[in-house]
């Protein structure tokens, strides 16, 4: 199967089965066991795999439903960051609906979920992708694509300034993420995965004026920061021949309850649209797919598609993951036209905005999550005759 040219994708998590949110919720007070809430993930994973395949889709993925957060991908793979006492980093995030929602990075919490600095090298502690992986694939012959860290993520989740007995400086810690997240890679490449998605909501920081200000207030330089990460990013997916090389560049995905309504509904990471990166971004970095956040009026124009590369597809996430609401065909419909305008249609696919569920946060309800995914598989069958 050739992923690069793939027209739907499936971005991140998935919402599970409700018996297993019930089981994590026992387990955070204390009450269901470790093998408990494991058992619970198996039967979660199984459950959504199959509905995967009977669905129809040309690729399936485990929903991130082991992780808590899926920057375990990384934080959880490796040794060497300090390791925090308690978890605090979402106390005092706002539920109020249509907002900016951002976690304290400074307080208490797990890696990269929060700014750690190193006690020690980083080192590969165990494979959590990898794990992941083993376990899906034994459930299905379909392929099942996997995700990983952008290095741009990790850095800016690096307590650098008191990490200096550790790392000189920045290029110096990149310098072993990219080790590190090329030698899980290369274990899920030989372990037979061929589409592997580079989680990196890092990008847009850089349009993003809270948090450039974050950046210089640390003494940072974004310049050399973006730099130094797509430089990063390439060095990642370098030398892998016969696998398909996705990088997710979104806003966040933050959702809370409408309080007049009772519905799930958008809250936000970040602000800005992709034209102040895109030229750079979409030009220079490597990838074979670029999945991107363009569910609303917040997402911004179209027009930056024009850099995408040539050999590159645009993956349009159209379909928002915020709202359990079912997008209109026509609506979909009139949305790729436009894109068109901007890139050809050979060069566009179409997906989620970003993932539905996972196991820490609150979910899209199952079945909207389904109807939505099967609404993308008629819209891409008309559109280009394949998914």
């Amino acid at each position: 199967m050739d992923f690069r040219t793939l027209r739907i994708d499936q971005i991140g998590s998935l919402s599970g089965p409700s018996a297993l949110y019930e089981v994590f919720a026992r387990y955070k007070q204390g009450v269901a066991t470790d093998q408990e809430l494991d058992r619970a993930k198996d039967a979660a994973v199984r459950h959504v795999v199959a509905r995967q395949v009977a669905l129809g889709l040309p690729f399936v993925t485990d929903g991130e439903l082991r992780r808590r957060n899926f920057q375990e991908s990384f934080g959880s793979s490796v040794s060497g960051f300090d390791v925090a006492a308690e978890d605090k980093a979402m106390e005092g995030v706002t539920t109020a609906p249509l907002a900016r929602a951002e976690q304290n990075f400074s307080a208490p919490g797990p890696a990269i979920v929060t700014r750690r600095k190193a006690v020690a090298r980083l080192a590969l502690a165990r494979n959590v992708p990898l794990s992941e992986y083993q376990f899906a694939s034994s459930l299905t012959d379909t392929p099942v694509k996997m995700t990983v860290l952008s290095p741009d993520r990790i850095s800016q989740r690096f307590d650098w300034q008191n990490s200096a007995a550790v790392y000189r400086d920045m290029d110096e810690f990149v310098a072993d993420v990219v080790s590190i997240t090329r030698r899980i890679i290369r274990e899920l490449v030989d372990a037979g995965c061929r589409y592997i998605q580079v989680d990196a909501p890092g990008y847009t920081a850089y349009v993003d004026q809270v948090s450039l200000d974050r950046m210089r207030s640390r003494g940072e330089d974004p310049k050399r920061n973006l730099e130094r990460s797509i430089a990063a990013d390439n060095a990642v997916i370098e030398g892998f021949d016969g696998v398909t090389f996705g990088i997710h560049l979104c806003k966040g995905n933050a959702r809370t309850i409408d309080p007049a309504t009772g519905k799930v509904t958008p809250q936000w990471h970040r602000e800005g649209h992709y034209d102040g990166i895109a030229e750079q971004v979409f030009s220079q970095l490597k990838h074979d797919r670029f999945l991107l956040e363009y569910d609303d009026e917040r997402s911004g124009s179209f027009a930056p598609l024009k850099h995408i590369r040539k050999q590159a597809i645009a993956v349009l996430g159209l379909v928002t993951t915020k709202r359990p609401d079912l997008e209109p065909y026509d609506l979909l419909r009139r949305r790729l036209d436009a894109a068109s305008r901007h890139l050809p249609l050979a060069q566009l696919a179409l997906s989620p905005q970003c993932g539905f569920g996972g196991l820490d946060h609150l979910v899209i309800p199952e079945d909207d999550q389904w109807r939505k995914l099967k609404r993308i598989m008629e819209v891409a069958s008309d559109v280009w005759g394949q998914y």
